[in-house]
């Protein structure tokens, strides 16, 4: 046992943890956090680092927020569990929070994170519809590049083909579609992806039949699977007009894009006349300091849930969803965003800060550069005329780079037609000015090295 004690935390980490999403590397030398302050965290050798993802873009708030350690304590003090088959007031308040930030009338139910949340809300479509007359709506229609969690009916509907390897993910009823992705887009046009994007979406409904469609889940912004958007209101509007006509019920996943990340509270908020039926909720619900995740359903649906009690009730339960330190977590993380206004914040300083990440295209490496808000997506291309996606082992060597000067960053992960190719920056809500100066300068001092190597060969 002594000289367990004295091996180092690198060495320990080797023999007994199993890191996600990475291939295993024989004598690796992972990095090992111990402490952070704000933006950013110390690893076990010293050395800090300016958190460009938010963790897994959930750290919205930042490390140390004292409020927030104190609103888990405390609650944890008064009562430290109870189930959501009876009720307790954490809970209730949160869910009467989330109502009143989606503009009133909907229900929430709770989970453990963003998968759950999203698994919850297939099962409710299905349900809604098999109770109101209309059973053979089963299907579930998501797009291609997004992610929707790791479980396997949420990963059903992320439509990213390297993350299912291996799996035999066969759950039936998930169909696919291309998103709005102008630098590529799957309709070769520029000028009218977002028309000819949200058209196909109604074509898919045609072609399955409309009688067996229930669902349509979309994030407002692609996070993971390359930071891709509309570049006008009219995917929206017109996603939102399909939906209603052919009775679908419209899924909007805003784990990463909710409570502050793209300048507005929720993601779907950057179109007019845009709303959900069903949201689902997690990540910056909590900042990241419990886990949590929510299916908010308007109230149109619930009723469905109410007539029949015996017979229609939700057959779902979590044990620890809805725990009462995380929903107490949740309430304390919307008043700082509310108090500090942060929304306006992220806002203002995408104008005059991230979005000179947009100068990054002079770079001849640099394809496209798009975000919103606090998320930022830089596609990286060998050739920028056939957008051929720069090598794998060349982008490896720019996230280690940035690393090594202090800054993380992170990546796509998807496989065709842009093998992983995009760099993610999602950095706190609550990053100052200076933290987002450093965050830009030091990806111009790596890119410009990168370009100097590139062009000696």
């Amino acid at each position: 046992m002594e000289a367990e004690t004295k091996r180092s935390y690198s060495e320990k980490d080797q023999d007994y943890l199993w890191h996600g999403m990475k291939p295993y590397q024989a004598n690796g030398t992972p990095l090992i956090a111990e402490s952070g302050k704000g933006s950013w965290f110390t690893d076990t050798a010293g050395k800090r680092y300016f958190d460009g993802v938010s963790g897994l873009w959930c750290l919205n708030l930042g490390h140390g927020q004292e409020e927030i350690i104190e609103a888990a304590a405390n609650q944890m003090k008064s009562l430290a569990y109870f189930p959501l088959s009876f009720g307790h007031k954490p809970a209730i308040d949160l869910a009467e929070k989330l109502s009143e930030l989606l503009g009133g009338g909907y229900r929430s139910f709770f989970a453990n994170g963003g998968s759950d949340a999203n698994e919850t809300a297939f099962k409710i479509a299905r349900q809604h519809h098999k109770q109101s007359g209309n059973p053979e709506k089963t299907k579930i229609i998501s797009r291609y590049r997004a992610y929707h969690g790791n479980s396997l009916g949420a990963l059903a509907a992320t439509a990213q083909a390297n993350r299912k390897i291996k799996y035999d993910v066969n759950v039936p009823g998930f169909v696919h579609i291309p998103p709005p992705y102008a630098y590529r887009s799957s309709f070769g046009s520029y000028e009218e992806d977002d028309l000819r994007a949200a058209e196909y979406l109604e074509q898919t409904i045609l072609w399955e039949g409309a009688e067996t469609v229930a669902a349509f889940i979309m994030e407002p912004i692609i996070s993971g699977g390359g930071v891709i958007h509309p570049q006008s209101d009219i995917y929206y509007k017109k996603v939102r007009e399909i939906c209603t006509r052919y009775n679908v019920l419209l899924i909007l996943d805003e784990v990463v894009s909710g409570f502050g990340r793209t300048g507005k509270v929720f993601g779907y908020m950057h179109g007019d006349g845009f709303f959900p039926d069903i949201i689902t909720l997690a990540k910056g619900l909590t900042a990241g300091y419990l886990p949590l995740g929510a299916t908010c359903v308007h109230e149109s649906i619930y009723q469905s849930f109410k007539t029949n009690g015996t017979t229609n009730h939700f057959r779902h339960i979590s044990t620890y969803g809805g725990h009462p330190a995380s929903c107490a977590v949740a309430l304390k993380t919307i008043e700082i965003i509310e108090r500090d206004q942060l929304v306006n914040r992220v806002a203002r300083l995408e104008q005059t800060i991230l979005r000179k990440l947009h100068a990054l295209t002079s770079y001849s490496f640099v394809g496209d550069v798009r975000g919103i808000g606090f998320l930022y997506g830089i596609e990286l291309v060998k050739d920028k005329q056939t957008k051929e996606p720069l090598s794998d082992e060349t982008i490896k060597t720019i996230v280690a780079a940035c690393q090594k000067k202090g800054l993380i960053i992170g990546k796509n992960g998807d496989t065709v037609p842009s093998g992983g190719n995009v760099l993610i920056i999602a950095p706190p809500l609550t990053s100052t000015e200076d933290d987002l100066t450093f965050l830009v300068k030091t990806l111009n001092e790596v890119f410009s090295e990168t370009d100097k190597e590139a062009s000696s060969y």
